[in-house]
């Protein structure tokens, strides 16, 4: 009796994540039986994925302006925000130094024999001119949208911000609005979760499409680069994520990251977008006992900026390109720059679905490549885009682990449980 409660207690809890699965399996089955003929399904999981995008633009906003402005201490929000920028940056540092060994070790262009005529060096794109449309927007309507996430994040953390600090002034009228900000947060949440209930269905036929339009595409003159970096990106994840889990709470850390972690990999692996995998991070990184403050604070910011698996794929990119053309992808300024590509294509790119694309037209227009290796990098792009964004969005729940060490202190994880417990109680 006992074995069967557990059983059912045990589907009861991974029912979503395993109902996902078995309907991504089920359209990839369907899109290789099928092939292009399976794009007809392609519609029904645009709807899923039109509905997320709508609902999680509010999501961002109420969630991160509702967190800072129940803010009572300031310093606190400078602390999240310092630890939480010091960790993007330091592991972006380390994706891209591990990929360059890599590619240094193993070129993904060597044996690949493709005429693409001579490097053509040709006008550099304005990197200050990309920094701007990344942080900025001309117009309030502009700031409404999934392509503009961290206007947006930088707009509701100000809001927050000014929502708190009027509040001290005022006793009655601005903290309705606090409430009304949470209360908010709480209706996207739970018209997410309803959402998620479409999630197999659709999940399954926006893989059925990408099967049925892409699964030919595996072989070529780019097939070892691909499957080159499937294993770099899985090994990144199992060597990265677990050192990272491990500092933010050692062995429990570790548990409670791979216990927690399947749905957020699942939903950004379907999706290819970390923004989409926003409201499944969310609730995992809840389970794993993140303060909703920060995690609320770290995710949005994360599916924007946070680009360990976007580092991997353009610094894979180049490389490729730099084989193609003869040239020695070797020397400090060389990795240099394109470690200062691959961040800016992260910041630009990362919460996009099908950013990859994007970001190769970055590559080849910075470096003045010819043209006609676009076609090329793109499909690159195309084909490791999904593991690449699972990367970016399961980074940012590690990110949250580490912040909430950096912020709560070493005990973080035993004080949450402990707050759980008398939650429970009360």
């Amino acid at each position: 009796m006992s074995a069967t409660i557990t059983k059912q207690s045990v589907f009861k809890t991974y029912r979503s994540v395993i109902l996902l699965i078995l309907g991504i399996l089920a359209g990839c089955i369907v899109g290789v039986v099928y092939g292009e003929k399976a794009t007809v399904l392609k519609p029904f999981g645009q709807v899923f994925l039109n509905f997320m995008f709508t609902a999680v633009v509010p999501l961002v906003f109420f969630s991160l302006s509702s967190s800072i402005a129940k803010m009572s201490n300031m310093k606190r929000l400078s602390k999240i925000l310092k630890s939480t920028l010091l960790i993007f940056f330091v592991t972006g540092i380390i994706a891209s130094i591990f990929i360059i060994i890599v590619v240094t070790i193993i070129p993904p262009a060597a044996g690949v024999n493709i005429d693409m005529g001579a490097y053509d060096q040709g006008s550099q794109m304005n990197m200050l001119d990309q920094v701007v449309k990344a942080i900025s927007v001309n117009d309030f309507n502009l700031i409404l949208s999934r392509n503009a996430m961290l206007p947006l994040i930088i707009f509701a953390m100000v809001f927050g911000y000014c929502v708190s600090y009027v509040s001290k002034k005022r006793e009655t009228g601005v903290n309705t609005l606090v409430e009304v900000l949470d209360t908010c947060a709480e209706a996207f949440m739970k018209m997410i979760n309803i959402i998620m209930i479409y999630a197999p269905i659709g999940l399954g036929a926006y893989f059925a499409a990408l099967v049925g339009t892409y699964g030919s595409e595996l072989i070529g003159a780019y097939t070892k680069a691909v499957v080159m970096f499937f294993p770099i990106c899985i090994s990144y994840f199992l060597i990265a994520f677990t050192a990272y889990s491990y500092y933010a709470g050692g062995t429990a850390g570790v548990k409670s990251f791979y216990k927690n972690i399947l749905p957020a990999v699942v939903t950004s692996l379907a999706t290819q977008s970390s923004i989409a995998t926003l409201p499944t991070n969310l609730a995992g990184t809840k389970r794993m006992g993140v303060p909703e403050d920060i995690s609320n604070i770290v995710l949005p910011l994360g599916a924007t900026i946070h680009m360990d698996g976007t580092a991997l794929t353009t610094l894979m990119k180049i490389a490729f390109l730099f084989g193609i053309f003869g040239m020695d992808f070797t020397g400090l300024g060389v990795w240099t720059t394109a470690i200062a590509i691959s961040v800016m294509s992260g910041v630009v790119m990362s919460g996009i679905p099908g950013g990859g694309m994007m970001g190769s037209l970055i590559i080849v227009a910075f470096y003045g490549f010819n043209t006609e290796v676009i076609p090329i990098i793109v499909t690159i792009g195309m084909l490791t885009d999904a593991i690449a964004t699972m990367i970016n969005a399961t980074g940012d729940a590690v990110v949250c682990m580490m912040v909430s060490k950096q912020v709560e202190g070493k005990d973080w994880m035993k004080a949450s449980e402990e707050a759980e417990v008398v939650e429970i109680s009360a």
